[in-house]
């Protein structure tokens, strides 16, 4: 298969069944390009997480850009470098500026309940992921109503790539509807 493929990563907590998620692979379908979209449900593990979607691109047989949310938006950036691919971040986490340990303890799932620990030796594998961003490979998507991440993080970690900063909106970034079309067309799709 040489066709382009998106690979779609979910945040902390989220699964292939988030809003965005679903969204991008319903208008993917609509377009007979269901073949060409994945979203893996990634490991609370973060080099586990990071394996498995390397395998996952190293098996396409075409181009692939990379979508990711939130903590996805931290392994695509960590992917898109390591296999020298492009990515779409959305409201993306900027690892190397978060305080991780407030996450460590105990979560659920948001969309299966599952529970998972997050511990401090997750987070020093986060910590060990963070690379510096290639410019030219990145299409940040924020919006300055984010509850969860501080934007500007972001848009200061990723200065030089095309940028994309919305007023208002939130975390799960609430105008992904109208760049589902742009991100498929950035995708080459």
């Amino acid at each position: 298969m040489d066709r382009p493929l998106i690979v779609y990563l979910h945040g902390f907590c989220s699964s292939p069944a988030s809003w965005k998620s679903q969204l991008l692979a319903e208008e993917m379908a609509r377009r007979g390009l269901a073949a060409q979209f994945v979203c893996p449900q990634l490991s609370p593990v973060p080099d586990e997480a990071v394996a498995g979607v390397s395998r996952l691109i190293e098996q396409a047989g075409g181009a692939v850009t990379l979508v990711g949310s939130s903590l996805g938006g931290h392994y695509a950036n960590h992917l898109a470098e390591k296999h020298g691919l492009n990515a779409v971040l959305i409201n993306p986490a900027t690892v190397d500026r978060i305080n991780l340990a407030k996450f460590v303890g105990d979560h659920a799932h948001f969309h299966t309940g599952e529970p998972f620990t997050f511990t401090e030796a997750h987070a020093a594998q986060l910590k060990a992921q963070v690379r510096q961003p290639t410019p030219e490979r990145y299409w940040l998507l924020v919006e300055t109503g984010d509850e969860v991440l501080d934007y500007r993080q972001a848009v200061d970690f990723y200065a030089g790539s095309r940028q994309t900063v919305l007023p208002g909106g939130d975390h799960g970034f609430t105008q992904f509807p109208d760049f589902v079309p742009q991100i498929i067309e950035y995708a080459g799709l």
